[in-house]
Parts: structure tokens; sequence; C-alpha cells
């Protein structure tokens, strides 16, 4: 880690002065596999708190949130944890494919990123940014930057002026093979200055 600090903040300014100012983030490690996934699609477009509440409730009722139990059950018990309809069809759909091995996730940790992306991609609401947090969370992939999540995105516009996507690409280029940290980095400040966690 120290490795990876010493070189993103002799190339950047700006995470160093992140990192001087307001500490380490904290990275998080998820379980692999479905659950997991579930999880991430849950996150898509709502509030952490809110997809925290959800997955809670899916489990509290199923116990184990697994392929057979989200793929079985009806319409009206995954609404009465919590979720939209347009959720609904896209948990249901990984469900299927996990259950007919189109995605088998004991096998990602053998696979390449590309290969990974090429299976979850065919995933219904399945889009970059789910594919991604899972890269950077479940598989702690080192070098992999969230573009399309809005806290990324805010927080290049603010502090280096980003005005277009490939201005924030060129930006995050200069942190590989290191673009996971960066983007914990980036999070950390995000969530900082909008008191979303103390220091």
């Amino acid at each position: 880690m120290e490795q990876v600090v010493e070189f993103l903040t002799s190339k950047d300014e700006t995470l160093k002065f992140i990192l001087d100012t307001y500490g380490h983030p904290i990275i998080q490690k998820r379980q692999e596999g479905f659950a997991s996934m579930c999880h991430i699609i849950l996150e898509q477009q709502v509030s952490i708190e809110s997809a925290k509440a959800c997955y809670v409730k899916l489990e509290k009722y199923f116990k184990k949130i697994t392929p057979e139990n989200i793929y079985y059950s009806s319409d009206d018990e995954l609404k009465s944890c919590g979720l939209s309809r347009q959720k609904i069809v896209y948990l249901k759909d990984l469900a299927s494919k996990v259950l007919s091995n189109e995605i088998n996730f004991d096998s990602f940790s053998s696979k390449t990123e590309t290969q990974i992306r090429q299976e979850l991609i065919k995933v219904k609401g399945v889009g970059n940014w789910s594919i991604e947090v899972y890269l950077m969370f479940c598989l702690q992939s080192p070098d992999v930057v969230p573009l399309g999540d809005i806290a990324i995105k805010n927080t290049l516009i603010e502090l280096y002026n980003c005005q277009s996507l490939e201005e924030m690409e060129q930006v995050s280029n200069h942190w590989k093979p290191y673009r996971t940290f960066a983007s914990f980095v980036i999070w950390h400040y995000y969530l900082v200055k909008r008191n979303k966690i103390k220091l």
C-alpha cells in the first residue's frame, strides 16, 4: 500500500492533498458471488442507505440470497422486500443466467477482466458501473475507475475542472496501474465533504 500511495502522490498533487488533509480511505472488501452482485444492482441510482435496507430485508426474508431463492420467488414477495418492478426484472435475469450457467461467479478468479465484463454485461440492467464496482469491491482488481459514478464525476469536475468524459479519462490515466485506489481516495473526499463519513 505504501508503494501505491507513493506512486500516486508523486504523480498527482490533488490526490496528495486529499490524503494529507482527509487521511486514507477505508478499502471495503465484499464477498464474491451472486449475493454481492444483487447488492450492487440494488445500489444503482439510489442511496447507499436505501440499497442496504432493501438488501437486509432480502436477507431476513430468504435467510440466504441465492439464485434459486430469487428466481423462484414471486414478484410480490420481492416487492415486500422493497424491490422496484425494474430491480425485480434485473435480479431475476441475473438469477436465471447463473442457474443456466451463463454466468459462473466461481470461475471469475481465473478469468480476465474482459471475460468477466463480457459475462456480466449480458444481464438486464447491468452496465459498466455495476461491473466496475464488482471488480473493485469483490475481486479487488487494482486498476479500475468507474467514470460513470456520480461521486467520481462530480469530484473530477470540482477538483480537476474536467468538462468532458475524455478529460476525466486523461486524468485517470495518470493513476494507472492503481486507478482503483485512486478511485477510493476520490470517493473518500466526496463522502467526507458531504458529511457522509466522519474523520
